[in-house]
């Protein structure tokens, strides 16, 4: 399966705040960014849409079932280790069943407890700050409890008033105005304890809240540049895993998961009968999995992994159905590996049971797909591989596509999504040319059937859920990774991607037929690099965006002009503490990624982190 990586030092090289950021940097990636600290980042792998992406952390499902999206700016880069996007799905046998049912997935990776002989603990502490007003402390302690017992707190909190210049042209001039209505102030807190089980396994409790309070910006639409609505969030998860290979040919993954998500939403311009709206909803899930490996041959061995899940949905609306969703998922799974060929096979059942307390229910779904991925070295001594992968994979529509007040359709079918993709891999190290050198290059093409979308019913204030038809996508991904040492002390990395993408509609039934859809660029690619000179370092990244269409038709008042942006960052590390200065959008470019929400221009940001 195609993969991309980002850890270490290459994400601070990139001098981004979030994880919505870092990933900006993965070929085949489009991100829409609602502008500011606080907007709305979601994440598009391949045009096949923000629900097709499956996100994990620490190995679990972050879910949701109310609208499908996971917002990637509530996840700080303070206690991330690893990013990791895979197109298709990660190719490992002990891992949930949920992993195998996306498009693709995006997992992320906490700091785990790592303690040198004589170390028992560990604090970093770091305070941000810079434009926007931004105010942002936090800590990571560390303890080791015992040779097989250590712990981990991390807490972080973010303010900020969000308020940034921005140019607008309304046809015969410009105006140059402040984003109101875009603070932020939000908590994040996490306690864990892990251990580990002789050489092979580990076991991990983890405890999670985050809480924000956020204005909605809204868009700058006929000259009106204040928006008064707000949100409010409050995440909690408590999830537990184990993880062993209890005997040479047995290994065993359970996980166990309760979360609790609490939104509230505020529009005082939007009265009702008991005055303005103030809708609140809870969403919870009781969520447990169990993924099987055992090895028949040293070159041959299966999985077979199944996860039941429950969820439910409440709200203060009027007319709401208060649906309820059992889940149970399961995946057949078998490897092949020999010494210059691997072969994966995968087959996935799904069945669908949903409830609900008023009005009528969506139809129990019974599913069935599969999966085939091949990897060949045609080279003994180079690494040099060829691989190849089919995938068919569906979605169900979330709480809000089926139940929405006014605008939800009990009818609606899953979207299908087929996937084919061809790719190469080359990597050298420690050459007498460069210290390691890595390039990959992808080509696909999806295709997503009964594709669920938003149309207008009997007015703009209301809206229906329908299957309008299918897109077919095309594209290709390359990209190049290089490390070169110029001199003894002066390292020099750097990297590139590239992708070209075309994304039709192929519904013959509509006016946007063989039509770029919303928002892909046919051509993006991102550069980044960074000088090492012993305690310092100079990094830079450049995101480049084509022209898009904001609507699906393709004509000349939907188009949206290319955009790009670049960022400059100097790193200074001394014994214990490490200073860090960051520009971004060194060239104060005035752009939107979603039309109408503008971008900050030109921006500050400085970081102190000591170490003890």
């Amino acid at each position: 399966m195609p993969a991309q990586s980002l850890s270490g030092n290459a994400l601070q090289q990139l001098n981004s705040f979030s994880v919505a950021d870092a990933i900006r940097y993965f070929s085949g990636a489009q991100l829409k960014d609602y502008g500011g600290i606080g907007g709305l980042k979601t994440i598009n792998i391949r045009s096949m849409g923000t629900q097709h992406v499956g996100v994990f952390l620490d190995g679990i499902s972050i879910g949701n079932a109310q609208n499908g999206t996971v917002d990637l700016g509530k996840y700080s880069l303070d206690n991330i280790d690893v990013i990791e996007l895979y197109n298709g799905n990660k190719p490992d046998q002990l891992q949930p069943a949920k992993a195998f049912f996306s498009s693709s997935g995006l997992y992320l990776q906490t700091a785990r407890p790592i303690f040198e002989s004589t170390q028992k603990k560990k604090l970093r502490t770091t305070f941000k700050t810079g434009s926007f007003g931004l105010t942002n402390p936090s800590f990571l302690w560390q303890q080791k409890l015992s040779n097989s017992f250590s712990s981990s707190a991390n807490a972080e909190w973010v303010s900020a008033h969000g308020k940034y210049k921005y140019r607008r042209s309304e046809g015969l001039f410009d105006t140059t105005a402040i984003r109101q209505n875009a603070d932020i102030t939000a908590l994040r807190a996490e306690v864990a304890v892990f251990k580990t089980i002789h050489t092979a396994g580990s076991a991990f409790l983890k405890a999670y809240y985050y809480a924000s309070n956020r204005g909605l910006p809204g868009a700058i639409v006929e000259n009106r540049y204040y928006n008064p609505q707000r949100l409010w969030d409050k995440n909690f998860f408590v999830h537990g895993s184990y993880k062993n290979q209890i005997t040479e040919h047995y290994g065993l993954l359970l996980n166990l998961k309760f979360t609790r998500d609490f939104t509230r939403y505020q529009d005082p311009q939007y009265i009702t009968t008991q005055g303005s709206l103030n809708n609140t909803y809870e969403q919870k899930e009781w969520y447990a999995s169990v993924a099987q490996k055992y090895s028949l041959r040293k070159w041959w061995s299966v999985g077979l992994s199944t996860d039941l899940s429950y969820n439910t949905l409440d709200a203060n609306l009027y007319r709401f159905a208060y649906p309820q969703r059992y889940s149970y998922l399961g995946s057949l799974s078998s490897h092949f590996n020999w010494d210059q060929l691997s072969i994966q096979t995968a087959l996935q059942y799904a069945y669908f049971d949903e409830q609900v307390k008023h009005y009528k229910a969506s139809e129990d779904r019974k599913v069935a797909s599969p999966t085939m991925a091949l990897s060949w070295q045609p080279f003994v001594n180079q690494n040099l591989r060829v691989r190849s992968f089919y995938k068919e994979i569906f979605r169900m529509p979330t709480f809000n596509d089926l139940y929405y007040t006014l605008v939800g359709n009990t009818f609606l079918k899953p979207e299908y999504t087929r996937q084919y993709d061809v790719g190469i891999s080359w990597m050298i190290e420690n050459s007498k040319i460069v210290e390691s050198f890595s390039t990959q290059v992808d080509v696909y093409y999806n295709q997503v059937q009964n594709k669920i979308v938003a149309v207008p019913a009997a007015n703009l204030f209301r809206w229906m859920m329908l299957n309008l038809g299918s897109v077919s996508i095309k594209g290709l991904e390359a990209n190049i990774n290089f490390t070169k040492r110029l001199f003894h002390d002066l390292v020099w990395n750097s990297g590139l991607s590239y992708t070209y993408q075309q994304a039709l509609n192929t519904t013959k039934e509509q006016s946007s037929y063989n039509h770029q859809i919303p928002y892909t660029p046919i051509h993006s690619g991102t550069a980044h690099g960074s000088f090492r000179y012993n305690n310092y370092s100079i990094n830079y990244s450049f995101i480049y965006t084509g022209e898009r269409y904001v609507l699906p038709e393709n004509i000349a008042k939907n188009w949206l002009q290319p955009w790009y942006t670049t960022d400059l960052g100097c790193v200074y590390n001394f014994k214990k503490v490490q200073a860090v200065l960051s520009i971004n959008n060194l060239f104060n470019q005035y752009y939107d990624v979603v039309l109408n929400f503008p971008m900050p221009g030109r921006n500050y940001r400085l970081s102190l982190t000591l170490k003890i």
